[in-house]
C-alpha cells in the first residue's frame, strides 16, 4: 500500500516548482491523491476478508441433518448406584457372547429360541404369574424386552395391593455380543429373582455353546 501511494504521489506531483504556491497546490493533490489511494486499497482489502455468507434452502438443510450421524445410544440401561433388584451389562454383569463362527441372524434365532423355552409356570420358585413379549424386535432390530409377573404371594397381597410384581427383561444384540438387563419396576429387594432369571436363560444358552456367565 505505501508503494501504491508513493507511486500515485510522484505522478501526481509537478515536475517543474515554479512557485510556493504551485508547489503547496502540488502537495495537497499528492496527499489527497495517496488518501484516496490508501482508502481504495483498504477497502479492497476488507472485501477479500469478509466472509461469505451462503444462504442454505431447506432441502440443503434437511439433506444435511440425514446425513449427519446420530449419536451412539446405550444397548441397555445401567442399575442405580447401590440397586438391589438389578442385574445389567453396563453395570457389573458380563455380556454374552454367541460362539465363534455363528452369525448374528443365527444367534437371534438361538436366542429367541432359549428365551421362549422358560417356563410360564416359573422357575425355581419365582416367575409363578407367567411372561409375554412388551417388545419383540429381535428379527428387525436385535431388541426385546419382556415382562415377567410374579405369584400372587401375602408380599404381593400386602404390598402391592394384590397384583403381580412386575420385572422387566431386555436383551440387545449388538455386532459380537447381547447386552442383557433384568430389573424390578417397585422395591429395593428382589430376593434373588432376577439372578435366577438370568441364570435360567444362561444355562440354556450355555448349552448352545454360548459364553453367558450368570450373576
Amino acid at each position: 500500500l505505501k508503494l501504491l501511494a508513493e507511486n500515485f504521489a510522484s505522478s501526481s506531483a509537478f515536475a517543474i516548482r515554479p512557485s510556493g504556491h504551485q508547489e503547496l497546490m502540488a502537495r495537497g493533490r499528492s496527499g489527497l491523491g495517496s488518501a484516496l489511494c490508501l482508502v481504495a486499497a483498504a477497502l479492497f482489502t476488507k472485501s477479500l476478508w469478509m466472509p461469505t455468507f451462503v444462504q442454505v434452502g431447506r432441502r440443503e438443510m434437511l439433506a444435511i441433518a440425514v446425513a449427519a450421524p446420530l449419536p451412539a445410544v446405550a444397548a441397555v440401561e445401567p442399575c442405580a448406584v447401590g440397586a438391589n433388584n438389578c442385574h445389567s451389562t453396563a453395570s457389573a454383569m458380563k455380556p454374552w457372547k454367541w460362539p465363534t463362527g455363528t452369525s448374528r441372524d443365527a444367534a437371534i434365532k438361538e436366542l429367541r429360541t432359549v428365551i421362549e423355552a422358560y417356563p410360564k409356570e416359573g422357575q425355581d420358585g419365582v416367575d409363578q404369574g407367567g411372561w409375554s413379549f412388551a417388545v419383540d424386535d429381535l428379527s428387525s432390530k436385535g431388541y426385546a424386552r419382556v415382562e415377567f409377573l410374579s405369584g400372587i404371594g401375602n408380599f404381593a397381597k400386602f404390598f402391592n395391593g394384590g397384583k403381580p410384581f412386575v420385572d422387566d427383561f431386555e436383551v440387545s444384540v449388538e455386532d459380537d455380543k447381547v447386552s442383557v438387563r433384568s430389573s424390578s419396576r417397585v422395591g429395593d429387594s428382589d430376593f434373588g429373582v432376577n439372578a435366577k432369571r438370568i441364570n435360567y436363560i444362561a444355562s440354556g444358552l450355555r448349552a448352545k455353546g454360548w459364553e453367558a456367565s450368570g450373576v
